[in-house]
């Protein structure tokens, strides 16, 4: 996505997982978790974690999930990756979002991928997160270029 603004603000956008509800709609909730404390798969237990809700619906069919998203690694303006790291002591799949934001010369521009690992949701993952990207593409749009 082309962006008419700053990458410091594009990239206020997708740095925080809390943001994603008001322009992403598969996203229907994201709420900042207490650092987990010790260590997390690995990972540094203070880092930013979030509980994620995604529903998505496809004709009548509907399918949520919760995660808990930890922001594995961040490059202010320009790179937020999140990783799906659960504290239950159980395996889940594997998810990672990386959202890139770089400097154009009118503005900016972002890069988004999502990995998820499982099977569970198949081609109706595909065609449903397809649909909703370019929904999220325009409502992103519009709410860097009203600021």
């Amino acid at each position: 996505m082309e962006a008419p603004c700053p990458p410091e603000e594009l990239f206020a956008w997708v740095d925080d997982l809390a943001r994603y509800p008001s322009w992403l709609g598969i996203v229907e909730r994201a709420v900042a978790l207490p650092a987990a404390g010790g260590d997390v798969a690995g990972r540094e237990a203070d880092a930013p974690a979030w509980s994620v809700d995604l529903r998505g619906r496809l004709g009548p069919f509907a399918r949520s999930k919760r995660l808990r998203m930890v922001r594995t690694e961040l490059v202010e303006p320009s790179l937020a990756v999140f990783e799906r790291h659960e504290t239950d002591g159980r395996h889940h799949s594997h998810w990672m979002l990386r959202a890139e934001v770089s400097r154009r010369p009118a503005g900016s521009a972002l890069l988004m991928r999502l990995h998820y690992g499982g099977g569970l949701w198949g081609p109706v993952l595909e065609r449903l997160l397809s649909e909703e990207v370019e929904r999220g593409r325009d409502r992103l749009l519009g709410l860097v270029s009203a600021t």
